[in-house]
This record gives C-alpha cells, sequence and structure tokens, in this order.
C-alpha cells in the first residue's frame, strides 16, 4: 500500500502545481477548476491509501521480492446480491435530471436516493457476528 500511496501523492502534488500555473498563466478558469478537481481527487485516494498502510502495514506489493502467491486468499466480504447499488444509480440520474428539468424532479430524486445510500450504507450491520 506503501507504493501506491506514494504515488497517489504524487499525482496530487502534480495536478495541484499544474492548477496553480495554469490558474496564473491563463484566463479562463475551466481548466484551472478541472485541474484543482483531479488534485483532489487523487489526494483522497492518496489520503485513504496512507490510512491503510497506517492501520494495514505494508502489503506484499511493497516487498521487492514478492510473488503473485503472496498476496492471494480472500480480497475482502462482497455481499452476493444486493438492490441497493442499482437504487443509489437510479436515484443519481433522476436527481441530474432534475437539476436540469425542475425541483419537483430533483425532489424524487432526493426521495430515491437518500434512502438507497442509507440502505447501501447500513444493509450489512446487523450481521457483524455472523462470518460468510
Amino acid at each position: 500500500m506503501r507504493t501506491s500511496a506514494v504515488m497517489f501523492t504524487g499525482v496530487a502534488v502534480f495536478f495541484a502545481v499544474a492548477a496553480a500555473v495554469y490558474g496564473w498563466t491563463s484566463v479562463e478558469p475551466a481548466g484551472t477548476a478541472a485541474l484543482t478537481v483531479a488534485a483532489l481527487m487523487a489526494a483522497l485516494i492518496a489520503f485513504f491509501l496512507w490510512q491503510s498502510y497506517a492501520r494495514l502495514g505494508a502489503g506484499p506489493q511493497d516487498a521487492g521480492d514478492a510473488e503473485v502467491v503472496d498476496a492471494a486468499g480472500p480480497v475482502d466480504f462482497f455481499p452476493p446480491d444486493t438492490a441497493y447499488p442499482l437504487w443509489t444509480a437510479v436515484g443519481t440520474a433522476v436527481l441530474g435530471l432534475g437539476v436540469v428539468f425542475g425541483p419537483w424532479l430533483f425532489l424524487i430524486g432526493v426521495g430515491v436516493l437518500v434512502p438507497a445510500v442509507i440502505g447501501f450504507v447500513l444493509q450489512h450491520n446487523n450481521r457483524r457476528g455472523v462470518s460468510e
């Protein structure tokens, strides 16, 4: 994880410097905004990877002499069947269309999206003691 964290930190710094230089030398703000958002997204991923590295320690990909078999085994828990990703996507799409077509559709999108996200986040809270 450390290797990935260093890489994404470098990407974030690159985009931040590019945004600063572009913002200083250009007159149009769209490119500056796009580069700034790219820097923030890379910084978010870098932050997550640094936190994961601090919590989990070095992974097999950090060792110079590691082999593919060193990373074998279960990766994580993935829910086998759930409708929440579909409803989250539908709610997001309706919310986006509501921005274009009017507040009534936006509110419908919020009404679909909020319960979908809450369900998506909390769907496995009642299974804490169950090993799957």
